[in-house]
């Protein structure tokens, strides 16, 4: 084109969590240039957006108060009337849906409307339902990952020629080169063995499992862990620390800016999900070199090959986890070997200049009318 291509992103929220943080690591890459690019929230501008007006990209919200609030979908209208994207491109199951509803009829051609899901939906059902209804008013949907994509093949009934698998990426050097913090300075004694787990506190990042778990030989009674991050779950979380006598064991350390030292930090990596997309907690810790341990769900297995790269164990099995967790702290050539494979795994498939990369051509090629599904299975 002789002008820069015109790209929206559309999302449900701007909150932190792993979507709205690869929106970010996407926007700041492709900004400028080839393209001119916006990034609409649904719901309020919320910190991530801040971020991102930080760092030059705009970003409007249409100030959704509910998942139907006709309002915030009127807004969303005339913002895409006034801006005309050349490409709209909406992530997480209400922006797919108000993108497919709301996008053609403010001028927006089916054929350049793409939709991205990213994790494997298991707690809403219904969302499989009216994906599939909505499906053919977007050119493909998108899954982060092979699980993904299987799964809206197989469960959301998605036609397999609608379907696309884009894994995500991360700054893999900025994790694999960061310094660790001092353990006093987080309130822990020296010489203990840590673990560390990221994200959002949410009931299905399976953290019951994981603080029973801490309760459980073989892992050493003077094991601490670290929870960083916050969500709706913190008051359960909080309540079963207290429940299980952990409070002396388990720090949780709220949202932080310094994730990269706190994962140096550590001596391994845990996360217990019940269900997960493409993790972007699991690549941060594997390319900070830290010996993971992982469910064996959707997700998860797309990136840890068991006893190569990482350990995997049953959703749900507390005496599992324990004894994988034991194993990569005691254990400590075997689990710097699969540190090492798994640092070198994430450098080689997720490194975002590598997937800015891949995005900037898909692009191009929507816009040219050639961009297609590509099924993996």
């Amino acid at each position: 084109m002789a002008r820069p291509i015109r790209l929206t992103w559309l999302i449900t929220d701007l909150e932190v969590g792993g979507v709205p943080l690869h929106l970010h690591r996407l926007a700041t890459r492709l900004a400028g240039g080839q393209f001119e690019v916006r990034v609409v929230s649904l719901a309020d501008v919320g910190p991530v957006g801040r971020m991102l007006q930080r760092d030059g990209v705009p970003v409007d919200a249409c100030r959704a108060r509910g998942p139907w609030d006709v309002a915030a979908l009127l807004r969303l209208g005339r913002h895409l009337r006034r801006h005309r994207p050349d490409i709209l491109h909406a992530l997480l199951f209400h922006a797919n849906i108000a993108a497919r509803l709301i996008g053609p009829s403010a001028g927006v051609p089916i054929r350049r409307i793409l939709c991205e899901i990213q994790t494997v939906e298991r707690e809403r059902p219904w969302h499989l339902v009216l994906d599939n209804l909505t499906c053919r008013l977007c050119r493909l949907e998108i899954g982060n990952s092979p699980s993904v994509v299987r799964h809206l093949a197989r469960n959301a009934h998605i036609p397999t020629a609608r379907l696309r698998c884009e894994p995500g990426g991360i700054d893999v050097e900025r994790f694999a080169g960061a310094r660790p913090v001092s353990r006093e300075s987080l309130g822990l004694p020296p010489g203990v063995p840590l673990l560390v787990w990221t994200g959002r506190l949410d009931p299905v990042k399976g953290l019951n499992t994981l603080l029973e778990a801490m309760t459980l030989p073989p892992l050493p009674a003077e094991t601490r862990l670290l929870l960083v991050g916050d969500g709706p779950d913190r008051p359960n979380v909080q309540r079963r620390i207290a429940e299980l006598g952990l409070a002396g064991r388990v720090v949780m350390l709220g949202q932080r800016g310094d994730v990269p030292e706190l994962l140096k930090t550590a001596d391994a990596f845990v996360l217990p999900s019940r269900t997960e997309g493409y993790p972007n907690a699991l690549l941060e810790a594997m390319a900070a070199g830290l010996p993971v341990v992982a469910t064996a769900v959707a997700g998860c297995r797309d990136i840890v090959v068991h006893g190569r790269t990482g350990l995997l164990v049953a959703y749900g099995d507390a005496r599992a986890l324990a004894g994988a967790l034991a194993e990569q702290i005691s254990d400590l050539p075997r689990a710097g070997r699969m540190a090492r494979s798994g640092q070198e795994w994430v450098r080689r498939h997720a490194d975002i200049a590598a997937v800015a990369e891949r995005w900037r051509r898909f692009y191009q090629e929507i816009v040219q009318g050639s961009g297609t599904g590509s099924f993996l299975v």
